[in-house]
């Protein structure tokens, strides 16, 4: 059994939801939240481009799921497995010099995409963050667009959607979401090679012509069958409302 598993058994029930049914905690004892923590480097120079960083980040938050330490008895197991199947929230956080070679003693894993930085560390109590890390900035410093040019052939794409601007912390947390659910729902020999690559993938934000025609406005599970398509959609508890779509993940096959 996949650790992802619980995961994949819920996606499409989490589409479906009415928007404001998205971010009810019901019942939800603060104490008792989970996340995983990434940590992205920006140092003040020279700044890491957006896209780059995104792209690390992305990858840095399926790795830690799916490395090895993360599968039955291994050291990681327990804590990701009860962060999957719960919300799978992620807190950005940047870090520069002396911090960002703190935070590479706190178990995870660190992704380097074309110089930019992102370490992926392992979920846990909220509550229960390391000093080294509760004490990094969640905002500012924000990366200005770029523009990265076509995505290589091959290597799913995730899209941000053009309507909705988040910042570059939301934007790492939402675009990790995305790979975790290309990895739930990819069949075990695709994931293989993906994983043996070390997660590739292309952050692109799309026209909006374009992004309406990704949509999969219809049943999850068909738009995945049809167009390798699977969609990020947010709880709403920062920047964006409840329910929306942030990003669109497209396998290419």
């Amino acid at each position: 059994m996949s650790i992802l598993e619980p995961l994949a058994a819920r996606y499409a029930t989490w589409l479906r939801l009415p928007a404001e049914a998205t971010n009810d905690t019901g019942d939800e004892d603060p104490a008792l939240v989970r996340a995983m923590p990434i940590v992205l480097r920006v140092e003040r120079e020279p700044q890491p481009a957006r896209t780059a960083l995104l792209e690390a980040a992305a990858a840095a938050s399926i790795a830690v799921c799916l490395d090895e330490r993360a599968e039955p008895d291994g050291p990681w197991h327990d804590e990701v497995d009860a962060w999957v199947r719960g919300r799978i929230r992620k807190v950005s956080r940047r870090a520069r010099g002396a911090h960002w070679e703190a935070v590479q003693d706190l178990p995870g894993i660190t992704v380097t995409v074309n110089g930019a930085q992102a370490r992926a560390l392992v979920p846990g109590l909220v509550v229960e963050s390391p000093k080294v890390l509760s004490r990094l900035q969640i905002s500012g410093s924000e990366l200005p667009a770029d523009e990265p040019g076509p995505a290589d052939p091959g290597v799913p794409v995730l899209w941000l959607n053009p309507g909705v601007p988040m910042t570059v912390g939301k934007a790492a947390a939402q675009v990790g979401h995305a790979t975790m659910l290309l990895a739930a729902l990819l069949p075990a020999s695709d994931l293989e090679s993906w994983s043996a690559k070390g997660f590739p993938c292309a952050v692109r934000t799309p026209t909006p012509d374009r992004w309406r025609a990704l949509h999969p406005a219809e049943d999850p599970d068909t738009a995945w069958h049809t167009h390798g398509t699977t969609a990020v959609r947010d709880a709403g508890f920062t920047e964006v409302a409840p329910g929306t779509v942030t990003v669109i993940a497209q396998w290419q096959r």
